[in-house]
Formats: structure tokens, C-alpha cells, sequence
């Protein structure tokens, strides 16, 4: 065990004491991790759009003080009762949502929806006593989503970390926590597109980038990228994109336009902009007979998708996916492998890195458009 194992760390956080305003470099103090609990140390973090959206809270319940931070890569410093598959060294990726591998998802072959660690943004502490493991001068410091990786250390449920290959780049596959997977998987495990298919991907942000990234390592032969900003293809072009869309410059609805580029519809779509039209048109595109739509943008509460029956008797499949249909413990680490043999890109999604003392850069990265991913280094 680590000479810290059991003490209480004194460490720099980024704290965000209000609802859109700039984090906070504080000292917190990092209890010691408690039953089936492990605490890492953070060495890179990266920024996604939904600690931006959770820290500007506006639409959800707001917690504050708070730890925001979900992207990460990390090496684990102690272990709680109960861990026997983690150790201190060990490299992990902390990840959102976990896998107990007890409940009846976690037995499935089919499902990665944990019944016991499926995210819950609203939860602020750690599920074993309720109590947050963050503190200053004795005060709570509340966790997000399960991980807060805006910390130097964090402590994380057994459950919602994923052992790695330790020689795999820390500072590039942290970006595999959350956004990239989610993309990805939504292709190759949902979509599934055989070689030589064609695939439809609305949203080119970081999402919709890694599901064309997942069309390309399958083989699709044409990846049309379907964006209001025209402006993306160029960048998207790197990750496979062979034809655009822009649904304002035409007079008819993308469903339409992209039927008529395919002679019919196209073999799968992929739809990662939570824009309830956007669903509908990628699910009215896909191909009769054969055509698959996966869902994976998170629409607004009150949205409601309609469609006509006919689509569905006329063979069309729509789908869902959570977290690229992942489970974090059992198939993060093969996906690590996809990098380090270079089957799979990362540093193309990875546009700026900043030391942690400077993470509201991030953050002014983030909501000025200009970067898929900013990298966090914490050791300075």
C-alpha cells in the first residue's frame, strides 16, 4: 500500500462555488476511500461539453461547492475495503457510469445500464454513506457524476474505473472516459455498418467525429456529415467524412436530400445533436429494408419524436445507445488496445492542452468553439 493509504490528502482542486462562474484553484482535503471505493491520483483530465452544460446549470438541479471533471486517465494511490481487483499503480480511467457486475444489465450481453452506478447527476456524494470525500475547513465539497477529476485526487467507486494498459498515453486516452466512446461505440457496437456502406453522422462535434471515426475503422465507403456550421467539414474530413450537409442550405429536409445522394436512403445514420429534428431526420433517412438510426444526442426533456408507423413496417431499425454501449470495466481497456495499435486516432480529437492552473482556459475553449478537446495536465 501507498504511504498515504489510510490519511486524509491534502490537495488542489478546481472548485466551482457558483453556477457560471470561473473555478477555483482550492486545498481541499481527499478522505480516505471507504468500502468498495478507490482513490486515485488525476494526471491528465480533459474538459467535455457536459461539465460545461452542468456548470452553467441551466435546466438541471444545481449543486454547489462542486468538483466537476468526468475525462480522465489516473493511477490508483489506495484501494477500501472490499477492491481485490485494483491495486496501488494500477492505471485506470474513471468513467461516469459503471458496470457492479451484479445487477441483471451487468449479466446481460445486451445492456451497459448498470443498475447500481448509472449516472446520476443530481447525487453529490459517494453511494456507500452518503458523505462527499471532498472537504475544506470541514465543509462538504460535493462530487460530480461519480468521478470529479478536477482534482489532483479523487475517490471513485470500484465500479466506475477501468484498468488499462499501462503503457497507454495517459494524456491522450483520458479523452476515452466519456465523448470519444460514446461516438465510437455508437458505430461500431450499435450501428454496426458493414465495409462498403454508407453512413449518415448528424452533429460533427467531438461525438459525431468519433462515430465517423468508427465508420471509417468499419470500412464505410461514404461518411456524409450533416452540420448547420459548414465550416466543420474541413476538420471532419480527418476523421473520414467524405460528403457534407448543410440542412439551411436547402430547400427540402435533410431525410430528403440525403435519399436522393444514396438512390433510396442510406445504410446507417448516426445522430449525436440531442436536436429532437435531427433525430427524426436521421431515423426518415436510413434505407427501407435494411436502413439502422442510432440515437445518441440527449434531447430536451419535453421533446417528443414522431414519425410515421410506416417507416418502422417498412424495415427501417431505430436504436438507442448509452455510452457507445460500453461497459466501462469490461471493454474500455480493449479499446485502449485500439490505440495502441493504432487502429483508432485520438490526437486528431485533441486540439489544446493547458496546465491545471489555468483550467478556465478550458473552459473559454470549450464555449468559444474552438477545440474538441483541451487537455488538463495536473502535474505542473
Amino acid at each position: 500500500m501507498s504511504s498515504t493509504a489510510g490519511k486524509v490528502i491534502r490537495c488542489r482542486a478546481a472548485v466551482a462555488w457558483e453556477a457560471g462562474k470561473p473555478l477555483v484553484i482550492e486545498e481541499v482535503e481527499v478522505a480516505p476511500p471507504q468500502a468498495m471505493e478507490v482513490r486515485i491520483k488525476i494526471v491528465f483530465t480533459s474538459l467535455c461539453h457536459t461539465d460545461v452544460y452542468f456548470w452553467e446549470a441551466k435546466g438541471q438541479t444545481p449543486v454547489f461547492p462542486r468538483i466537476f471533471g468526468h475525462e480522465a486517465g489516473g493511477i490508483v494511490e489506495s484501494v477500501g475495503e472490499g477492491v481485490t481487483d485494483l491495486a496501488p499503480g494500477d492505471h485506470v480511467l474513471p468513467v461516469f457510469t459503471g458496470e457492479c457486475k451484479e445487477c441483471a444489465h451487468c449479466k446481460s450481453e445486451e445492456s451497459n445500464m448498470c443498475n447500481l452506478l448509472r449516472i446520476n447527476t443530481d447525487r453529490g456524494v459517494m453511494l456507500h454513506d452518503g458523505k462527499s470525500r471532498f472537504s475544506i475547513n470541514g465543509k462538504p465539497i460535493y462530487h460530480f457524476v461519480g468521478t470529479s477529476t478536477f482534482s489532483e485526487y479523487t475517490v471513485v467507486h470500484v465500479g466506475c474505473l477501468a484498468k488499462i494498459n499501462p503503457l497507454a498515453p495517459l494524456d491522450k486516452v483520458c479523452v476515452l472516459s466519456c465523448g470519444i466512446s460514446t461516438g465510437l461505440g455508437a458505430t461500431l457496437n450499435v450501428a454496426k455498418p458493414p465495409k462498403g456502406s454508407t453512413v449518415a453522422v448528424f452533429g460533427l462535434g467531438a461525438v459525431g467525429l468519433a462515430a465517423a471515426e468508427g465508420a471509417r475503422i468499419a470500412g464505410a465507403s461514404r461518411i456524409i456529415g450533416v452540420d448547420l456550421i459548414s465550416s466543420r467539414f474541413e476538420e471532419a474530413k480527418k476523421f473520414g467524412v467524405t460528403e457534407f450537409v448543410n440542412p439551411k442550405e436547402h430547400n427540402k429536409p435533410a431525410q430528403e436530400v440525403l435519399a436522393e445522394m444514396t438512390d433510396g436512403g442510406v445504410d446507417r445514420s448516426i445522430e449525436c445533436t440531442g436536436n429532437v429534428d435531427a433525430m427524426i431526420s436521421a431515423f426518415e433517412c436510413v434505407h427501407d429494408g435494411w436502413g439502422v438510426a442510432v440515437l445518441v444526442g440527449v434531447p430536451h426533456k419535453d421533446a417528443v419524436f414522431k414519425t410515421h408507423p410506416i417507416n418502422l413496417l417498412n424495415e427501417r431499425t431505430l436504436k438507442g445507445t448509452f455510452f457507445g454501449n460500453y461497459k466501462p470495466r469490461s471493454d474500455l481497456p480493449s479499446v485502449v488496445e485500439m490505440y495502441m495499435n493504432k487502429e483508432l486516432e485520438l490526437e486528431k480529437f485533441i486540439t489544446h492542452t493547458v496546465p491545471f492552473s489555468e483550467i478556465n482556459k478550458a473552459f473559454e475553449y470549450m464555449l468559444s468553439a474552438k477545440g474538441l478537446r483541451c487537455i488538463i495536465r495536473m502535474d505542473e
